[in-house]
């Protein structure tokens, strides 16, 4: 075959090209040693401007630009970097092998710490760029706390209950303490598990083994114990259950002889009541009575004055009356003609018109004549000399 030859031309071309391009890029390399324009820094992130090599301000998120003479911008993450860390071979003070797993999150400075980036930047700016550099630094800062923590702790302080807990804290103080020498800090640490050896863990066993059996021989003979108090409380409780009773029996008996009492007590009262009503009553009634009686008395007391008055008023009056025909008979004894005048005056003031008057000689029976038909009144007109004598005077029908 013929083997074809590539121009001198040609190569001489491409050579040019690949001089162009790469000082192409060693121009844009050295320019970009004095500007940068419209780098971002985000929100999880903080801008470290450089001038000259050397930091001049430390800032939040937002986009820069900025032109001069060696100028640059970094930016540190904030975000948490997470860690976990095994060690199987840590002795504890009592010199007993245990193992643990610790883990936690890493969290380099914030905007708050500016000074702090600038005082440590210049040592680990490794660190606060590179994720797997800062991780790799704090577990094995890790491994070292959680050696302190557990030597300085027995066995069953390190395991056992809530000493747990007092480990996971003192593993967080310490490694804080170690790594806040390189202006970095560690949040979130737990212990989710302690590692035990097979030996280990044989032996445990057959102490938590040993334990049970101990604590249930001991909860088996408080079992009997309270069953035979609970036996006794409920004897007790019966026993008590029946003196209730009869308490509660006499109690209602007190309680239902003391309401018989009272009920017989108010009934009592009322019957006494009704007594002093009664009697209140009966000397309402003698008083009333009494009083009519007094008033009768005085109603014959006061008759029986009037009778006395009226008799001595009658007796006053006849002794009058007597005094006065006393008189009278003596006026008419010395005086006979005015007692015949008296008598002309009182026969004269006897007869009416109307009357019919028949005189008589003394010692004869007048004639009655009765009027009727054919009956003339007959008047005697024969003169009469004698001593008058009282007129008799007949009234006709």
């Amino acid at each position: 075959m013929e083997r074809r030859r590539i121009p001198i031309r040609l190569i001489g071309r491409l050579v040019l090209i690949f001089i162009g391009v790469s000082l192409l890029l060693l121009g844009f390399n050295f320019a970009g040693q004095f500007f940068y324009f419209l780098e971002s820094v985000e929100e999880q992130e903080v801008g470290v401007q450089f001038s000259n090599n050397r930091i001049y301000q430390v800032v939040g998120p937002g986009v820069y630009s900025d032109f001069g003479l060696f100028v640059s911008l970094e930016t540190i993450s904030t975000q948490a970097i997470p860690f976990s860390v095994q060690d199987e071979e840590i002795i504890t003070k009592d010199k007993q092998r245990i193992g643990l797993i610790v883990s936690g999150d890493v969290f380099r400075p914030n905007l708050s710490q500016a000074d702090l980036i600038r005082d440590q930047w210049a040592e680990y700016r490794g660190l606060y760029l590179n994720d797997e550099l800062a991780r790799q630094r704090v577990q094995d800062l890790a491994r070292q706390s959680m050696k302190v923590c557990v030597g300085d702790r027995t066995f069953d302080n390190n395991i056992i209950g809530t000493s747990r807990d007092e480990l996971r804290s003192c593993i967080d103080d310490e490694v804080n303490e170690l790594v806040a020498r390189i202006g970095l800090r560690v949040d979130n640490v737990v212990v989710p598990e302690v590692i035990l050896s097979p030996e280990v863990q044989a032996a445990l066993d057959d102490i938590v083994q040993s334990r049970l059996q101990t604590e249930k021989a001991a909860q088996d003979e408080l079992r009997a114990l309270a069953e035979a108090e609970a036996e006794q409380a409920r004897q007790e409780g019966q026993i008590r259950v029946e003196q209730s009773r009869i308490q509660e029996q006499a109690r209602q008996e007190i309680t239902l002889a003391e309401l018989s009492r009272e009920r017989l007590a108010a009934q009592l009262a009322v019957i006494e009541q009704q007594q002093q009503n009664d009697l209140a009553q009966i000397a309402k009634d003698q008083a009333v009575a009494l009083a009519e009686k007094q008033k009768e008395l005085l109603v014959v007391q006061e008759e029986l004055e009037i009778a006395r008055v009226q008799a001595e008023v009658a007796l006053i009056n006849a002794q009058i009356q007597t005094a006065v025909e006393q008189v009278l008979a003596l006026l008419y004894e010395t005086n006979p003609e005015y007692l015949t005048l008296l008598l002309a005056r009182a026969n004269a003031s006897a007869l009416n018109q109307t009357d019919k008057v028949i005189f008589t000689p003394e010692g004869t029976v007048p004639t009655l004549v009765l009027p009727g038909p054919g009956i003339v009144p007959t008047i005697d007109t024969t003169p009469n000399t004698a001593v008058p004598q009282p007129e008799t005077t007949e009234t006709a029908p």
